[in-house]
């Protein structure tokens, strides 16, 4: 499985252009690639972090952050999920009948909102086996796709996972591999997806952080996302959190 500062690094480029980027609560890695991207882009691009004490403008939680999705004033989320399957559609109710489920998740949120009014949701989840990929999700909290019709100002752009890179293909619905993690095999990652994907001819090696990333991951975007998630900057990353920072999500 690829380390933090690749999957950083990776979804980082992801976000490229975005002109204001929202993380939800409990998301390391997405909230230290958006941090690293606000870094590349100048400050152009705006972070938004539940949790943050910094980086968090909204004072009522979810609320605002619905609101100002529904403006059209986030134009990039990440969005995970305890199943995901080949349509993009996302689990985060339960497995088994619902609603007494056999598993649950933390649930659904708002997310099926922002699947429809963020015009670039990037799919996340560390884990990468056949269950969590799976042919069909147990529940649709948010579908990946709309029927002909259907207002939709976004959807899934893409699937990072720690074994690999997925582009969605919102035409056809369904997933497109992209490149490899190192040390991975295309035999291991077809063996890992419970749904099939377009592969193509060659598959190309998921490009490492670059010299700038890695200085970012290392300085001031590790330090910041610190300030929220103490012990990830700590154990994961290797850095320091100051005296009175920290009190948020561990």
């Amino acid at each position: 499985m690829a380390d933090a500062a690749l999957l950083i690094a990776v979804l980082a480029r992801e976000l490229e252009g975005s002109t204001h980027v929202a993380v939800g609560a409990l998301s390391p890695i997405p909230g230290a690639a958006a941090l690293v991207a606000r870094e590349l882009s100048g400050g152009a691009t705006r972070v938004s972090v539940l949790g943050s004490r910094r980086f968090n403008p909204f004072t009522d939680g979810g609320r605002e952050l619905f609101d100002c999705a529904g403006q059209g004033r986030i134009d990039a989320f990440f969005l995970g999920g305890g199943e995901i399957d080949g349509a993009a559609n996302v689990n985060l109710v339960g497995v088994g009948g619902y609603p007494q489920s056999r598993h649950r998740f933390p649930g659904s949120f708002g997310s099926a909102f922002l699947y429809f009014a963020v015009p670039r949701v990037i799919l996340f989840r560390e884990a990468h086996s056949p269950r969590v990929l799976v042919p069909r999700v147990s529940f649709v909290s948010a579908p990946g796709t709309s029927p002909p019709g259907v207002w939709r100002r976004g959807g899934p752009r893409a699937l990072v996972t720690g074994r690999c890179v997925f582009d969605f293909d919102r035409e056809a619905g369904r997933f497109a591999l992209r490149s490899l993690h190192p040390g991975e095999t295309l035999e291991g990652v077809i063996a890992a997806t419970g749904f099939a994907f377009d592969i193509p001819e060659r598959v190309p090696e998921t490009p490492p952080p670059s010299a700038a990333e890695r200085a970012l991951i290392a300085g001031a975007a590790g330090a910041r996302i610190g300030e929220t998630y103490p012990r990830f900057a700590r154990a994961v990353l290797g850095i320091g959190v100051a005296s009175g920072q920290g009190e948020g999500p561990q």
